[in-house]
């Protein structure tokens, strides 16, 4: 009992759904009930998007669901009138884009729950064929024109002269419209509306039908069929004026022109809503514009009046022939089938038809096949968006969870600081000990030239000591391990920092005992050279320490960089 307590309470909600809204769009604001109902009936249309659906297009759906083959006043239930809508919004998302497609159901619902309310008021499940001809032929999309000339071929008999009784009826079904919108009142049918539209009981045909029904004005009972047309021409016309009320320059729509205050013009919102403002009264004649024409064409237009190049009346519809070829009904078929002409028109239409839907059939495998193809293509750039951020993330240039240990980098910092430092003085250490060895290499050569220049003095001197000779012949326990070429300098540049025997051997002009004090030379460049190479050992074992504390610290910023995976440490 709860459940189908729940289940007609929201029946009765998606019921009053499109009122509801209808009501939120507060139309009952606008003063002129002409404009009221026109803008009423026309977000109706556009909700139910009934302005989607050319008269074409349903004169055919009315065909292809056989509505033709049956009587006007044969009624129809509201599972078939369902049905009839499904099958109009269905071809109609065939017909849209893919970027457009309309809710098929919602559209179904909003639309039925409107011709129930508006024509089964009472609540029979029945309405007539006729009734809802009537009513999607005028509240679809199209020209008026083409809707008027279909309504005209409803209610006239096999001459094309219009039957005044079927009219009737079609003011009775089509003036419920406006009272289902809260409108009765304005434009409800009474029995004086044929002889409204129709004064002189004469032979109307299709010509006069039009001319009548889109004169200006209309008939006072369908004065807001022409006004919603009007309507959805203009929705998005605009007009560079000020508006004299609200000053707004952006008007757009209808635009209304004073034709007693001189300049006065205003936007349809406050001409609608009654607004006036200065000398300006509600009592003045204004005139209603549905474009914009700029003062050249104007003048231009005016000039072309006066001379006659164009016609002053325009006709408000083109004239068509007294014989007029009504829309094809297939109602008496059953009667004539025994022709051959015209079974072969039916057998045309019958293949028109297959062929129709062979193609309607192709082209719905093609958009799904389309709409397949572009699922994919948007799973590719998917997955093609997501490499690419992970190829980012993984080409850093430097780790970012190891910038959030400024310890771990100070204490890098330090390591490369040291290493620099220490790199410096092994190059000092080297480049010295370069220069001792080519120092002792130049000391050596002297001390060759001495002893042969004593030598040659010996030989020449009898008196010569045998130890001194002795002594200056004594052969040099060091050699040179240098690879550098022969320095060009002198003794006393060669001797520089090497010590203070050696500067006081060569400081004198005479030499005193060179022999020994070469010596003394020697041996202080030994242990020089001897302090050098321990120097140089300890700083390579101090190199080897601090590179083992370079690569500890770089393997604490792999193991952040990477935790659990163990990499090959990096070289600075």
């Amino acid at each position: 009992m709860i459940e189908e307590g729940s289940k007609s309470s929201k029946s009765m909600v998606e019921k009053r759904q499109l009122f509801m809204e209808m009501r939120a769009q507060n139309f009952d604001v606008i003063r002129l009930s002409t404009y009221r109902t026109a803008c009423k009936l026309r977000f109706v249309q556009k909700r139910c998007n009934l302005h989607l659906v050319d008269v074409w297009n349903m004169i055919e759906a009315f065909r292809d669901n056989g509505l033709s083959t049956l009587d006007h006043n044969a009624e129809i239930n509201v599972s078939r009138l369902e049905t009839i809508l499904s099958s109009i919004f269905y071809q109609l998302n065939k017909r849209l884009p893919t970027t457009h497609q309309i809710n098929v159901e919602q559209s179904i619902g909003l639309l039925l729950n409107f011709i129930v309310a508006t024509y089964d008021s009472e609540g029979h499940g029945k309405l007539t064929v006729f009734a809802m001809k009537a009513m999607l032929a005028t509240m679809c999309g199209g020209k008026i024109l083409d809707k008027l000339r279909y309504i005209f071929s409803q209610i006239s008999d096999s001459n094309g002269v219009m039957v005044y009784a079927k009219f009737d009826q079609f003011l009775r079904e089509v003036l419920k419209l406006p009272t289902a919108v809260f409108e009765g009142p304005s434009f409800g049918y009474t029995e004086h509306s044929v002889r409204t539209c129709f004064p002189q009981q004469k032979k109307i045909l299709l010509n006069t039908f039009l001319d009548v029904l889109m004169a200006d004005p209309p008939p006072q009972y369908l004065v807001w069929l022409p006004l919603m047309h009007r309507l959805a021409n203009v929705e998005n016309v605009f007009h560079p004026v000020e508006c004299s009320y609200c000053r707004s320059e952006s008007m757009m729509g209808f635009r209304y022109r004073c034709q007693q205050c001189h300049g006065y013009q205003l936007c349809q919102s406050c001409f609608w809503r009654g607004h006036a403002s200065g000398p300006h009264s509600n009592q003045h004649q204004m005139k209603e514009h549905s474009s914009w024409k700029s003062p050249a064409k104007k003048l231009s237009h005016a000039i072309s009046k006066s001379l006659g190049c164009m016609p002053i009346g325009e006709p408000p519809h083109p004239v068509f022939p007294e014989a007029a070829e009504r829309p094809q009904d297939l109602a008496h078929t059953t009667s004539t089938l025994e022709s051959p002409s015209r079974l072969d028109e039916e057998h045309r239409l019958i293949a028109r038809y297959a062929a129709r839907l062979a193609a309607e059939a192709s082209n719905s495998t093609q958009r799904q096949l389309i709409a397949e193809l572009e699922n994919k293509n948007r799973e590719i750039l998917q997955e093609i968006q997501r490499l690419r951020l992970e190829h980012e993330q993984a080409s850093q240039p430097t780790p970012e969870k190891a910038q959030q240990n400024p310890t771990l980098l100070a204490e890098l910092r330090l390591l490369r600081h040291r290493k620099d430092e220490l790199e410096r003085r092994m190059s000092a250490l080297q480049e010295s000990r370069r220069e001792l060895m080519v120092q002792l290499e130049g000391l050596m050569r002297l001390l060759k030239d001495e002893e042969q220049k004593q030598a040659s003095q010996t030989g020449s001197s009898p008196h010569s000591s045998p130890s001194h000779s002795a002594s200056c012949t004594m052969p040099m326990p060091i050699r040179s391990t240098s690879a550098g070429s022969t320095p060009t300098h002198t003794p006393q540049d060669c001797l520089a920092g090497v010590g203070d025997d050696v500067l006081d051997a060569f400081s004198q002009g005479v030499p005193r005992n060179l022999r020994n004090d070469l010596l003394v030379a020697a041996d202080s460049i030994t242990n020089t050279m001897s302090s050098l190479v321990k120097e140089l050992h300890s700083v390579d074992d101090g190199l080897e320490d601090e590179e083992e504390n370079m690569r500890n610290g770089r393997e604490k910023v792999s193991s952040l960089k990477h935790p659990g995976k163990r990499q090959s440490t990096p070289s600075f």
